[in-house]
């Protein structure tokens, strides 16, 4: 008992420290802006997406010393900052941060962070959402939802509601935070009037709970600058070292190709623009520009991957039924792995991705036992589908299912009927129905593996459609997936001829 009232008086002594600093943000951070960012990742800035009060019992003082750190700091090699300035945060961004009214209280409890913001019954939040600053790009090369934040796409603060922008952020990551997901955020754009208040960041920080962070896997910050270098001195004394682990910083778009599916980001003009100035002015850069995408080209007769369901059948004896599908759906389709909880929820290792990817590509067998992981089929599985050169469900009827929705409970039946069964090419039909009769028997099991028809809906819907530019805004994900949901409870009627 002693000693943890030691600790938490401990903890309540750091914390008072720690608000009285950051309460006078501009001046202590100009008096160390030339410090350097530790080398070591897992010290790195730390995003607002975790927070665990008992870190604070554990801190170093040191850590705690945003004054006098500079006998602590030495290098910052691993913070990868962008090569030139991108000409919109001014060069006194910390004046201008230090102006905001921030006055965290360390103090609160954190179990009841996930319900500070109160959200509003059925919003649809399209004030927030015309700004595109939030979209939705699929999965990475790692079976997870990718979610990316646009800075250039925050208007002004003069018209911008950044109460409601947090909501709708919550919002957005509460339709993905129950599997494993990736963030990208893209830095540039970033400036004096459209910046973030430090109080709207503490807020979030507070508001971001445990079930947000934990299944947060990366988060890719692209072209980062001074700011990013500002922020995480600000905010290290408070937040956990093991975050840091899951934090990359990217210098160049292309860095992003080995872990992101490039072609789906949904990367705004001005920042493809900077980082082809950026990859222009770098001396040393001989690799290939941001702005060029993988060709489709096959390698291989045998190709499952990137190529079209045609091609697939033309090369597999005039099966229709691409093999890739038929050897994950075999190998999931029993009792262990019906029953695994979080079944298509959890992401698999890349390289064992990877490999059976090329395996599959060059009609070498696979045999799934030897991984030891029933993540890996369903992850290929879903990345067969997100990478079809043309999604199962076509092009064509993209436009009529993003108004399925609308329709009434009556219009929807015959309608989805119709469009499954006398829209959708014969292959394509084939291909489907033979997916969701096995995706039935996973929501047979969803008391056990906790996959609803919802569930599933939500991880499967972006692979079987999206549109042309291959990029997703929420509100078409949200349609996209209603729309399977409808498929996978109905399947029985809608797929019977």
């Amino acid at each position: 008992m002693f000693s943890s009232k030691m600790d938490r008086s401990d903890t309540d002594h750091k914390s008072r420290s720690l608000e009285r600093r950051l309460s006078v943000g501009g001046e202590s951070s100009r008096s160390s802006s030339s410090d350097s960012v530790p080398g070591d990742h897992s010290c790195d800035f730390e995003p607002a997406l975790e927070f665990d009060d008992t870190e604070l019992v554990h801190a170093v003082e040191a850590d705690m010393d945003l004054d006098n750190d500079k006998d602590t700091v030495n290098t910052d090699s691993d913070l990868l900052e962008s090569p030139m300035s991108d000409g919109l945060m001014e060069d006194n961004f910390e004046e201008i941060l230090g102006t905001d009214a921030f006055q965290p209280d360390i103090d609160g409890d954190d179990e009841d962070n996930d319900n500070k913001i109160v959200e509003e019954e059925e919003d649809d939040f399209l004030d927030i959402a015309q700004y595109g600053i939030i979209e939705i790009a699929g999965d990475d090369s790692y079976g997870r939802k990718v979610i990316v934040i646009s800075a250039c796409k925050l208007p002004s603060n003069k018209a911008f509601n950044h109460a409601r922008f947090l909501r709708y952020l919550m919002h957005t990551l509460d339709q993905f935070v129950e599997a494993d997901y990736t963030l990208v955020y893209f830095h540039y754009g970033l400036n004096s009037k459209n910046k973030l208040p430090l109080s709207w960041l503490w807020e979030a920080y507070k508001a971001f709970g445990r079930k947000y962070k934990k299944n947060l896997k990366a988060l890719y910050l692209v072209h980062p600058t001074n700011f990013i270098r500002f922020v995480w001195r600000l905010f290290k004394p408070v937040i956990s070292a093991k975050f840091g682990k899951k934090v990359m910083y990217v210098n160049y778009l292309h860095e992003l190709k080995q872990h992101l599916h490039f072609d789906q980001l949904a990367i705004p003009k001005p920042v493809l623009e900077h980082d082809k100035k950026l990859v222009a002015m770098s001396k040393n850069s001989k690799l290939t520009s941001s702005s060029s995408f993988h060709t489709n080209i096959p390698s291989f007769e045998t190709q499952q991957f990137r190529v079209p369901i045609s091609y697939i059948k033309e090369h597999n004896k005039g099966d229709v039924i691409p093999r890739v599908m038929r050897e994950c759906i075999a190998f999931l389709d029993n009792d262990n792995a019906l029953e695994t909880e979080g079944i298509f929820r959890r992401s698999a290792n890349t390289k064992i991705v990877q490999e059976v990817q090329a395996l599959f590509d060059e009609g070498k067998p696979v045999c799934f036992d030897d991984y030891g992981d029933i993540h890996v089929p369903a992850v290929i599985l879903k990345t067969f589908l997100r990478e079809l050169e043309e999604p199962i469900l076509t092009f064509e009827l993209y436009e009529e299912i993003m108004t399925f929705q609308e329709l009434t409970s009556i219009e929807k039946l015959p309608v989805a009927k119709s469009l499954i069964l006398h829209r959708l090419p014969e292959d394509n039909y084939e291909v489907l129905r033979y997916l969701f009769e096995f995706l039935a028997k996973v929501i047979d099991r969803s008391d056990l593996n906790k996959m609803t028809a919802s569930n599933l809906a939500i991880v499967f819907g972006p692979n079987l459609l999206w549109a042309r530019n291959k990029q997703a805004s929420l509100f078409s994900i949200t349609k996209i997936n209603h729309f399977t949901e409808f498929l996978l409870k109905y399947h029985d009627l809608i797929f019977s001829k």
